[in-house]
C-alpha cells in the first residue's frame, strides 16, 4: 500500500481545463523522479479509454498497463484545485490523486479512497484545506461503519421470553466484538421499548467499540414479540458516527412503515437480513461471489453499473457481510462504496416484471468477471482426489531398505508383514455442468446412496467407537451448510462433482486451521465423507486389498476406510499424513491395530508386497529389513504380546514402582458413555473428560438439568472413590458452536478460545460448573480450566466458582471433595507455574498443545508432524518447571496428552515427578504395567538423561540405548 506524505501534496493549483490539470499532474510525477515523460503522456491515453473520475470531486489519473515500463519508482502525488476543474466527462474535480504504478498499486489507492466518496461535505473540505496534513487526514480517515450482518443477527432462537431474546441479541454484538462486558450489563438492566407490530428495542451506550444492531427472533411464536433489536451506539459520538447508528435505526423504522414487523419471526437469517436491507417480501434475489482478483474496483464496477442501467427494473445490491445496506446498482459511487473484495458474496434484489431476468443477467456478468479475466474462487484441483488439472510433481523416493524411518506413533503394537499401498482412485469428472437442476438431482441421489452405505457399515461395525464415528459421518452428510455450499457452486455453473468437492474442501481447509488438534483432524472425516459421495457420482470404488496378511500404507485414511478393514489380515497401518489424534488413529487403537502416521510422502513410493517392520510404540518403520533386524523384531513381538496379555490380566493392580512409588493412571474420555469401559480396563479415575461433547451434541446450549444427567453417568460408573477430572468447555474462534458464533480470526490457534471465551459468557461457564458439582454429589470432582495463560484468568474463573459454591453451600462456603486446577497447554502458564501454584489444587499438562505451542509446529502438518515430539527437551524442561512449582505448594500434577501413553516417555514423566498419567482406556493396562517395571531412582536417571540432550531424536536415541 502506497503511503501519503506531506511532500506529495501540492496545494493551491489552478488550471484552465482538464488537459492543463493533467499536464500539471504528469509534471509533478516527472519532477519527483517517479517516471519519465512517456508515462506522463500515457495519463491522457488512460483518460481516452475511460474517465478516472471517482466522485466527490476526486479523480485518480494513472497510466496504461503498456506505459508501466516508463515508471522509475512507484509513487503518488496529490494536486488540490480549490476553484475546481471541469473534467472531460462533465464532472467537476477539486483533487487529483495521480499515481505512478509499476503494478496494480493504484487499486489499493482506489480502495482507500472509496470511503470518502459518499461522506457529506468531504469535497468542500478537501478543496478548502490549507495544509498538506489536513488533506492527508481527510483522505486517510477510516470510515465509521455500522455493523449489521449474519454475525449480529440470530433467527429462530429457542427462547421462551423476550428477555431471552434480549440476551441473545446483545450476546451477538459481544461475540462480534462490537461491544464489551459493560454493555451487556447495561442492556440486561434496561427495559425494552415497544415499537409496535410485536417489535421491541433496547439500546446501550457503554463499552461500545463499533455502532451495531443486534437482532433476535424466536423459534416459536411469542404472544407479543416477533423480534428484539439491540442497538449499540457510543455516547457523545461525532456526527459521522451518529449518522452511522441512526441509519441502523432507520432500517427498523422502515420495517414499521411498511407493516412488516410481525412477519420477522417467520423468516430465516438470510431473508431477515434481506428485509432489514430494504428488500420487500416479494423481491427476487440472486447471490453471487466476486471473482475479480482486486474486487470491484473502478473498471469492473463501471461494467456492473452499466449492466444495471440496461435492465428493465431497478436493481439493488448489498454485501452479505458488513453493514447490510443495499445500494442502487446503477450508482458507481454507491457500488464502489461497498468495497467488495474477491470472494465476498453480493446479493442482488429487484421487484416487478422482469426482475428474475435482470438478476440472472447481473449474476452472470459477475461470474464472467465484468470485463476482466477471472479465476475460480476455490481451485480445488490440488486438493481434490481427481487431480485433473495439476502439473505432476516428482514423487519423493521410497525409504531405504533396512533403514529405520521415524514418524508419529499412533497405535501401540509391532508387526512384520508385506506392504499393500492403497492409492486413492482417480475421480474423473467435468468441472462444469449445463443443467443446474439435473446436477442438484444427481448430488441428492449420491448423498442418499452414500448415507445408505454408511448405515450398512454401522450395522456391521465392530465396536462402539467405530459405530459412533461413522454415525458422525452420517451427520456430516446431512449438514445443510455443506449441501447449500455445493448447491451454490452448482448454481454458478459447476458440475455436481466439482460443486460437492469445493464445499467439502473449503470446509476441510477451515477445519485444518483449528487450534485444537483433536478437532482439526476432523478434516480427514470431511474428506472421507466427500470421497464417498464422489465415488457414487463417478462410479468409482476403492481398490481391493490382498487376501493375505498385510501392512496397509496410505496417504491418509478416513474412518470408514479403517472401519472396513479386516483386522484378521491388517497387521499394521502406515500413513504419509495425519496425526496421533485423528479419527483414523483413534479407530486403529480401538481395533487393536498397530499404527504409525505422518511418515511423509515417500512411503507412497513403496512397492506392494515388500516386507516391512512396523513399530507403533516407538513410531518407527523399516522397509525390507535385514535378517538380523527381522529376527530381533520377531523376538520383540513375542515378548510384547506376552506383556500385553500380562498387563490386561493385572489391569486392576495399582501402578506402583518396584520401590513403592505410586502413580495414578486414569483415562481420557470424550463422552461419559465410555466411563464404564474405562473402569473395566483398570482406570483409577477419569483424568480428562472433554465436556464439549455435550455442547456439540445439542442444537442449543445444554441447560443445567441436561448437563447434570450427562455428568452423573460418569460419576455413577466411577463409584464413590475414583476421581473425575473435567475440563470446562473448550471451544472458540477455531472451533465455534453453531449457537455461539465468534468472529472469524486470522489465527484461531492464538485467538478467542478456551477460558478466554468462557469468561465472555460467564452464564454458560456458571451453568456448567453448577451442573458438575450437583452431579458429583460429594464424589471426587476435579475441575480444570483450559488455555489459561496466567493467574489473572484463573482467578477470574475461580471467582465464578466461589460464587456458585456460596449459593450451593451457604453454611460452609466449601464444596465437598472438589479441587480446582488449570491445564498447562500454553508455555507462559508453565513458565509462571510458581505464581499459579499458590492458588490452584492441581495442574494437568496437555502435552499435545504444549508441544505444538512450544515448538511452533502444527501436529497435523503433513511434513512436520513427526517433529512435534513431546520428548523434546524444551517441552520436558517446561514439565519439570511445572512439577517443581506444584510440589513446592502441595499440588499434584497430571499429564493427559499423548505423551502419557508413550513407552519411552512414561519413565521420564515418572522421573520428573508427575503424579498422574491419563491415557485412552485401552492403553491403561499397558501404562500401569510399564510403571510397575520401574524403580523411582531409575526413572529419575532417565529424566535427567533426557534433559541433557539437545533434540527429541537425541532423547529417544539415548533412552533406547539404556
Amino acid at each position: 500500500m502506497l503511503t501519503l506524505t506531506p511532500d506529495a501534496v501540492l496545494l493551491g493549483q489552478s488550471a484552465g481545463d482538464w488537459r492543463e490539470a493533467l499536464d500539471h499532474a504528469g509534471s509533478a510525477l516527472v519532477g519527483a523522479g517517479l517516471c519519465d515523460t512517456a508515462y506522463a503522456r500515457a495519463l491522457f491515453d488512460r483518460e481516452a479509454q475511460s474517465s478516472t473520475w471517482l466522485g466527490n470531486g476526486i479523480a485518480i489519473p494513472h497510466g496504461t498497463p503498456e506505459s508501466r515500463e516508463a515508471v522509475q519508482a512507484t509513487g503518488i502525488r496529490v494536486l488540490q484545485f480549490p476553484d475546481g476543474v471541469a473534467w472531460h466527462d462533465g464532472n467537476r474535480v477539486t483533487l487529483l490523486v495521480v499515481i505512478a504504478a509499476q503494478s496494480d498499486e493504484h487499486l489499493d489507492i482506489l480502495r482507500a479512497l472509496t470511503h470518502v466518496l459518499d461522506r457529506p461535505g468531504v469535497a468542500e473540505q478537501l478543496a478548502s484545506a490549507d495544509s498538506a496534513e489536513a488533506v492527508i487526514a481527510l483522505l486517510s480517515r477510516p470510515p465509521v461503519t455500522a455493523r449489521l450482518d449474519e454475525h449480529t443477527v440470530a433467527a429462530g432462537v429457542p427462547a421462551q421470553s423476550r428477555q431471552g431474546l434480549v440476551a441473545m441479541a446483545a450476546g451477538r454484538l459481544l461475540d462480534a466484538g462490537c461491544v464489551g462486558p459493560a454493555f451487556m450489563a447495561e442492556i440486561m438492566a434496561a427495559a425494552p421499548v415497544a415499537l409496535g407490530q410485536k417489535l421491541w428495542l433496547v439500546q446501550g451506550q457503554q463499552d461500545v467499540q463499533q455502532p451495531a444492531l443486534g437482532v433476535a427472533t424466536p423459534a416459536h411464536a411469542l404472544d407479543d414479540t416477533a423480534a428484539v433489536f439491540c442497538l449499540a451506539h457510543p455516547g457523545g459520538a461525532d456526527a459521522e458516527t451518529t449518522r452511522a447508528w441512526q441509519a441502523l435505526l432507520d432500517r427498523v423504522l422502515e420495517l414499521l412503515e411498511t407493516g412488516q414487523g410481525a412477519q420477522l419471526a417467520t423468516l430465516d437469517q438470510a431473508r431477515l437480513l434481506g428485509r432489514l436491507a430494504g428488500e420487500k417480501s416479494d423481491a427476487e434475489t440472486a447471490r453471487v461471489r466476486v471473482r475479480n482478483a482486486h474486487g470491484l474496483h473502478a473498471r469492473p464496477a463501471k461494467q456492473l453499473v452499466q449492466m444495471a442501467r440496461e435492465q428493465s427494473v431497478p436493481v439493488r445490491v448489498r454485501l452479505e457481510s458488513g453493514n447490510g445496506e443495499a445500494v442502487a446498482a446503477s450508482s458507481l459511487t454507491r457500488v464502489l462504496s461497498l468495497g467488495a473484495r474477491r470472494g465476498q458474496m453480493l446479493v442482488f434484489s429487484a421487484e416487478g416484471e422482469g426482475a428474475r431476468e435482470a438478476l440472472d443477467a447481473m449474476a452472470a456478468a459477475v461470474r464472467d468477471g465484468l470485463g476482466e479475466a477471472v479465476t475460480p474462487l476455490n481451485d480445488t484441483s490440488e486438493a481434490r482426489p481427481s487431480r485433473n488439472h495439476i502439473t505432476p510433481v516428482a514423487p519423493e523416493p521410497a525409504p531405504e531398505a533396512d533403514r529405520p524411518l521415524m514418524a508419529v506413533p499412533a497405535s501401540p503394537g509391532m508387526s512384520i508383514a508385506p506392504v499393500f499401498v492403497m492409492r486413492l482412485p482417480t475421480f474423473d469428472y467435468a468441472e462444469h455442468g449445463d443443467d443446474a437442476v439435473r446436477e442438484n438431482e444427481r448430488l441428492d441421489q449420491a448423498i442418499h446412496e452414500a448415507d445408505e452405505q454408511l448405515a450398512a457399515l454401522i450395522r456391521t461395525a465392530g465396536g462402539d467407537e467405530v459405530a459412533e464415528i461413522l454415525s458422525m459421518h452420517e451427520e456430516m452428510l446431512e449438514d445443510p451448510e455443506l449441501r447449500e455450499a455445493a448447491r451454490e457452486a452448482i448454481g454458478e455453473g459447476m458440475s455436481a462433482e466439482a460443486g460437492w468437492w469445493r464445499a467439502i474442501d473449503t470446509s476441510a481447509r477451515a477445519q485444518e486451521t483449528l487450534a485444537d488438534r483433536v478437532l482439526a483432524e476432523r478434516a480427514a472425516d470431511l474428506r472421507d465423507v466427500g470421497r464417498r459421495v464422489l465415488g457414487v457420482l463417478c462410479g468409482v470404488r476403492m481398490p481391493d486389498p490382498p487376501d493375505h496378511p498385510y501392512i496397509l500404507v496410505a496417504e491418509d485414511l478416513g474412518p470408514s476406510d479403517v472401519a472396513r478393514l479386516d483386522t484378521r489380515r491388517v497387521k499394521g497401518i502406515l500413513t504419509a499424513r495425519g496425526g496421533a489424534t485423528s479419527h483414523s488413529a483413534i479407530l486403529a487403537r480401538a481395533l487393536g491395530i498397530p499404527a504409525v502416521v505422518g511418515a511423509g510422502p515417500g512411503v507412497m513410493a513403496l512397492g506392494n508386497d515388500i516386507e516391512m517392520i512396523l513399530d507403533g510404540v516407538r513410531g518407527r518403520v523399516v522397509a525390507e529389513p535385514g535378517s538380523e533386524r527381522r529376527a530381533r523384531t520377531e523376538l520383540s513381538i513375542r515378548e510384547h504380546d506376552q506383556r500385553v496379555r500380562e498387563a490386561y490380566e493385572t489391569r486392576f493392580e495399582s501402578a506402583t514402582t518396584l520401590d513403592g512409588h505410586h502413580v495414578e493412571v486414569g483415562a481420557n474420555l470424550g463422552n461419559t458413555a465410555h466411563a464404564e469401559d474405562a473402569v473395566s480396563h483398570g482406570a483409577e479415575g477419569i483424568g480428562l473428560l472433554r465436556t464439549e461433547f455435550i455442547f456439540m451434541a445439542h442444537p442449543q446450549a445444554p441447560d443445567h438439568d441436561t448437563q447434570v444427567v450427562e455428568y452423573r453417568r460418569a460419576f455413577e460408573a466411577l463409584g464413590p472413590e475414583r476421581p473425575l477430572v473435567a475440563r470446562t468447555l473448550d471451544v472458540g474462534g477455531d472451533k465455534p458452536l453453531d449457537y455461539w458464533p465468534v468472529p472469524q480470526e486470522d489465527n484461531p490457534f492464538l485467538g478467542l478460545r478456551g477460558i478466554r471465551l468462557a469468561l465472555t459468557r460467564p452464564d454458560v461457564l456458571e451453568t456448567q460448573l453448577r451442573a458438575l458439582m450437583v452431579a458429583a454429589e460429594g464424589r471426587p470432582l476435579r475441575i480444570m480450566f483450559p488455555m489459561v495463560k496466567d493467574v489473572e484468568e484463573f482467578l477470574a474463573a475461580r471467582a465464578i466458582f466461589e460464587r456458585i459454591v456460596a449459593e450451593l453451600y451457604p453454611d460452609t462456603h466449601q464444596a465437598p471433595n472438589v479441587q480446582l486446577g488449570v491445564m498447562i497447554e500454553v508455555p507462559s502458564c508453565a513458565l509462571l507455574a510458581p505464581s499459579l501454584a499458590e492458588h490452584v489444587d492441581f495442574f494437568s499438562i496437555g502435552t499435545n498443545d504444549l508441544t505444538q505451542y512450544t515448538l511452533a509446529i502444527d501436529r497435523g502438518h503433513s511434513r512436520l508432524s513427526a517433529q512435534a515430539d513431546g520428548l523434546h527437551p524444551a517441552v520436558l524442561q517446561l514439565i519439570r518447571m511445572t512439577v517443581e512449582a506444584a510440589h513446592a505448594h502441595g499440588c499434584w500434577v497430571g499429564v493427559c496428552g499423548e505423551l502419557a501413553s508413550d513407552a519411552q516417555a512414561v519413565p521420564v514423566l515418572v522421573g520428573l515427578g508427575v503424579d498422574e498419567l491419563s491415557v485412552s482406556a485401552r492403553q491403561v493396562p499397558m501404562v500401569k504395567s510399564w510403571v510397575r517395571r520401574l524403580t523411582l531412582d531409575d526413572a529419575r536417571r532417565q529424566a535427567e538423561l533426557a534433559l541433557t540432550r539437545a533434540t527429541s531424536a537425541a532423547v529417544r536415541d539415548a533412552l533406547e540405548a539404556l
